[in-house]
């Protein structure tokens, strides 16, 4: 959720903690601040809003520490204001967390018992005079934060930084990621590789439970138990991720239109494009034919390809699958027959709900296959086998590349579950192939209709509220489409299936109404008369006057006789890869809406890109 750095070095870090802050910026935050020693004494800068703010205060107030730590802050606890933006501090200590502590309240007061006084509305700062009380009892910075990291309740990421000590840093984790950085004569932490790119490509992750201390000579890493490890030492290519906007006017503009090339990234990784046939590059260690279920777990925009995916694997496989929203999943207690399968989707991989609901999956004996956009990512690494999107890095918060590449790596697990099963013939396993070939070249058509969304935005940009409707694998699009709208334009906005517009929806329908409807003409046999009842529905929406936009293709809109406030024409395709290009109109319909009302497209407000707080 928030971004943290540390950096020692051998020059001032102040510019180099906000340089790198900068590559965490599209993990979403509301506020910032550094910390650094100046002659041994900490000192900070802090600032509300965007980094623009901290650098203009650090130019007013500069800083020449050569050790310090940053951190860009989503608010969970307390308002974002400058008094509760990281780092926090005693006069002993600096730290910079990721997360939230559980428990913090019942440690404030028995801090707060003991005499220490509290200058935010944190959940954080608890840590620092925690760390702190220890040191007052004689304990040395390590020892101090071996002692308080047992009696934190919750996920974090943590570093300190201490007065006095100008070659120590700390860092811990146990839920939320963190990294090393080796350089010469210099150490480094960090949310992830992007941020330490461009001072090294050696990167080391620590495991769950895992601290570490850092000196410019190296680090030496300890576990939950506080035994000595070793973590793996390995080249990052994160640099070749630091990406820019090319000629577009957002990261989130650029990402809808890299998705051609991302998708048949994708593709060709699971395809075997001249045989026309799934070949998955992994060896699954479990057998199709003897799962009996598959649970499947995801949040936000990865639970709608989920639920696109739970139509494919019900239809290819004929085998049935439970989907939940991953915060509701395991607090239900749902029960698991041992030996079957349970699928993860998560865009950065270090999703809370995800990650803890894979975990539960786990201890109830399941295979835990994750499709996920990081492979170095705590999903990645908790999983049996993962299967990544090659989607690159997704700077938008809203997430679109990552969404297609989702669906596409599922279709094509759903695919092999299929055939494995005898679901599927090798010529019913063609044809699925040669229609997710195509799809590349559909979306490229898809983006071909962005003046007509351009123009069409101007209009829903004007609205209060818009409503979402679709039938089958339409509908998961229809909650994708009104999700993206409330994320970035913040327009209330409803997704729904078709069929439940009777009852409840459709008391909403007025004149000032818009209602975008996904449906894509229904070619299949086993669901004829699928698109004859979404044009029921709309008849319904026409009949009180509501403003029909209408997402289809030629057929669709041939078939079609009620006049439309908009008709959007897609290609011809099979109905089994509609999902995946219908879902590029619905982004630009977003996206265009939220840039004629001025928003923060690429960091809309409250929202973050990695989600590590449950």
């Amino acid at each position: 959720m928030c971004g943290i750095v540390g950096i020692l070095g051998r020059e001032p870090v102040a510019g180099q903690l906000v340089d790198a802050l900068k590559r965490l910026e599209y993990r979403g935050y509301d506020s910032a601040g550094v910390a650094t020693l100046e002659a041994g004494a900490l000192t900070r800068r802090r600032a509300e809003g965007k980094l623009r703010n901290l650098e203009l205060r650090i130019s007013r107030e500069p800083l020449s520490g050569t050790i310090g730590i940053g951190h860009t802050r989503w608010a969970t606890h307390g308002k974002p204001t400058e008094s509760n933006a990281h780092p926090h501090a005693t006069d002993r200590i600096a730290v910079v967390h990721n997360g939230i502590i559980e428990n913090f309240r019942e440690l404030r007061d028995e801090l707060e018992a003991k005499g220490a006084k509290f200058a935010s509305d944190t959940d954080t700062e608890v840590v620092a005079h925690l760390v702190t009380q220890g040191m007052k009892e004689g304990l040395k910075p390590a020892d101090a934060v071996k002692a308080a990291l047992p009696r934190l309740r919750g996920a974090f990421a943590l570093a300190f930084l201490f007065g006095g000590e100008e070659d120590l840093l700390i860092g811990a984790r146990k839920g939320s990621p963190l990294a090393i950085g080796y350089g010469e004569g210099e150490m480094y932490l960090g949310s992830d590789a992007i941020a330490l790119a461009p001072f090294t490509d050696t990167i080391a992750y620590l495991e769950d439970g895992d601290w570490a201390v850092l000196t410019r000579n190296g680090v030496q890493v300890y576990d939950a138990a506080n035994r000595k490890v070793e973590r793996q030492v390995q080249k990052s290519n994160a640099s070749a991720f630091l990406v820019g906007k090319g000629n577009h006017r957002h990261f989130m503009a650029k990402e809808i239109h890299e998705q051609p090339e991302v998708v048949g990234h994708t593709l060709a990784h699971y395809l075997d494009m001249a045989g026309e046939r799934v070949s998955l590059p992994m060896t699954l260690p479990f057998d199709f034919r003897s799962i009996e279920r598959v649970s499947m777990s995801a949040c936000g925009t990865a639970y709608y390809a989920g639920l696109v995916a739970k139509y494919w694997f019900e239809r290819f496989a004929r085998l049935p699958v439970e989907i939940d929203v991953a915060s509701e999943f395991r607090y239900r207690e749902a029960p698991f027959a041992p030996g079957n399968l349970a699928v993860f989707v998560s865009q950065s991989g270090e999703t809370a709900d995800t990650l803890a609901t894979l975990r539960y999956a786990r201890e109830q004996k399941q295979h835990v296959l994750s499709i996920v956009n990081v492979p170095t990512s705590t999903i990645a690494r908790e999983s049996d086998v993962i299967m990544p999107t090659l989607a690159g890095p997704e700077i938008g918060v809203a997430s679109t590349k990552a969404f297609t590449c989702q669906l596409a790596a599922l279709a094509c697990l759903a695919i092999a579950a299929g055939r494995a099963r005898g679901v599927l013939t090798a010529e019913d396993e063609r044809n699925l192939v040669r229609a997710l070939i195509e799809v590349p070249r559909h979306i490229s058509e898809a983006l071909r209709l962005e003046p007509e969304i351009e123009a069409l935005a101007r209009d829903l940009a004007r609205c209060r509220d818009v409503l979402y409707l679709g039938r089958g694998t339409a509908y998961p699009i229809a909650l994708e489409g009104a999700l993206k709208l409330k994320e970035i334009s913040y327009i209330h906005a409803e997704g729904y299936a078709a069929g439940e517009l009777k009852h409840g929806p459709i008391a909403l329908i007025d004149e000032s109404m818009p209602v975008v409807i996904v449906a894509p003409y229904d070619k299949s046999a086993r669901r004829e008369g699928v698109f004859e009842k979404t044009v029921s529905n709309m008849q319904e929406v026409a009949a009180r006057g509501g403003r029909i936009i209408l997402i289809t293709d030629p057929k669709g809109a041939q078939e079609t006789s009620l006049p439309t406030h908009k008709t959007l024409v897609l290609p011809d395709m099979a109905t089994t890869v509609t999902p995946i290009v219908y879902a590029i109109p619905v982004q630009l319909i977003a996206y265009h809406t939220a840039v004629n009302m001025g928003t923060d497209v690429d960091q809309p407000r409250n929202l973050a890109k990695s989600v590590t707080v449950e």
